[in-house]
């Protein structure tokens, strides 16, 4: 059997166990996923975090071998069709991303999320695959009799998380999203077809969900980050609202598509409408944003020159949410110093709010296994308090408006 080794700075040599998996890898749609940051425009204030989604998907690929061979030496059955099945799909776990996805989620593309678009791809490429990918799509939606396996690849210890934490924390340099990654894997359970953890892992554990508290506070969410993609989210919104009006906008023929059709659900069932979202990465959105810095139009023009030469949002954070006045008051002297109007100048002056759950109890347990068999919840059974607190999600209401006021 042909396998395929490929150098990778967080885990090393990671193997391709199986000809399937490189037949995927090499297909087009998933070679897409090189130029798809995974952290978007975070790159903006943390310079290294170029890495891709590619890279991600490979490691989180990697990790999965770790965790089934971790379960199959603790005498859990997993067959080499559910293992092979389990590669493919935490590989398809990202495939439906487009570039900036959260971005792209809320300004050119409505009503379907990156997961939607997924399931989409999934369906598609297993034709194109004469159904070879069957068994990973059913445990990826968990239509699989072993939940277990569907947990690895979605879960609170799923290997999706154990890959990017590490790898996030590596290309940013933000040290606290480092987690035992290792020692999780080797400490997994399964007790009724659910994933658990043994009890001498608990440290690693409370280190796990801190990490993913921090890193979303200073990574995920950091707020410049925020402000940044807020700033694309505004850009691509007027461009598509230029674009329906028939306004003249540069873009590649797959962009322009989106920008001058509406793209909802529905759209998604012409294979071409599919396509032309499977050929979209970072390239085009950057490649069409500095052009339309000379567009005609003053507030495409603004938001794209603020963009691209990174003058940043001013933004601030609070616990509540932000006072409607003063808000109408910053849209106006935006709209008196460009000249625009108010309308208009609700893409400079942007509110929302933002959500921390590092850990939630309720969609997905953490337990931990005790020599006596019995499981306890890791927010129960930890005499950390700070892993309790963490149990309860944290919710900031952000405010951001021009640094040129």
């Amino acid at each position: 059997m042909s396998t395929k080794i490929l150098n990778d700075p967080i885990h090393g040599f990671i193997t391709v166990p199986h000809p399937l998996l490189l037949r995927l890898i090499d297909h087009p749609w998933f070679q897409r996923l090189r130029y798809i940051k995974q952290l978007g425009l975070s790159h903006l204030v943390y310079p290294g975090a170029l890495h891709t989604r590619f890279h991600h998907a490979i490691g989180a690929m990697h990790l999965m071998g770790l965790a089934i061979e971790s379960l199959r030496v603790k005498g859990h059955a997993v067959t080499d069709e559910e293992s092979l099945g389990a590669h493919v799909a935490i590989l398809l776990h990202d495939i439906g991303h487009g570039p900036f996805s959260h971005a792209l989620e809320h300004s050119i593309v409505d009503g379907i999320s990156h997961e939607g678009v997924g399931a989409l791809v999934m369906d598609k490429l297993n034709a194109d695959f004469d159904g070879a990918l069957d068994l990973g799509i059913a445990i990826f939606h968990d239509r699989y009799p072993k939940h277990m396996l569907h947990q690895l690849v979605s879960g609170q210890l799923d290997v999706d998380r154990m890959d990017y934490l590490n790898r996030d924390s590596f290309y940013t340099g933000v040290s606290e999203g480092v987690i035992g990654g290792d020692r999780i894997i080797k400490m997994l359970q399964v007790v009724d077809d659910r994933l658990v953890v043994e009890e001498k892992a608990i440290y690693s554990i409370e280190k796990f969900i801190v990490a993913r508290r921090l890193m979303y506070w200073q990574v995920y969410l950091h707020k410049t980050v925020l402000a940044c993609e807020q700033m694309l989210v505004q850009t691509l919104r007027r461009a598509k609202t230029l674009g329906l009006e028939g306004a003249p906008l540069f873009g590649s023929p797959a962009l322009l598509g989106f920008l001058r059709e509406r793209r909802d659900r529905a759209s998604f069932d012409d294979p071409k409408v599919l396509a032309d979202f499977m050929r979209l990465d970072d390239h085009d959105i950057m490649g069409a944003v500095k052009v339309w810095c000379d567009h005609p139009d003053k507030v495409l023009s603004q938001l794209a020159n603020d963009l691209v030469h990174r003058h940043n949002l001013r933004i601030r954070l609070q616990n509540e949410p932000w006072n409607e006045v003063h808000i109408a008051e910053l849209r106006e002297k935006v709209a008196a110093q460009l000249g625009i109007s108010t309308t208009d100048a609700a893409h400079f002056v942007i509110t929302g709010s933002i959500v921390n759950n590092a850990y939630d109890p309720g969609k997905d347990r953490i337990e931990l296994r005790y020599k006596d068999g019995t499981l306890r919840d890791i927010a129960e059974a930890s005499d950390n308090l700070g892993i309790q607190a963490l149990a309860r999600p944290v919710t900031k209401w952000y405010l951001a408006w021009p640094r040129w006021m």
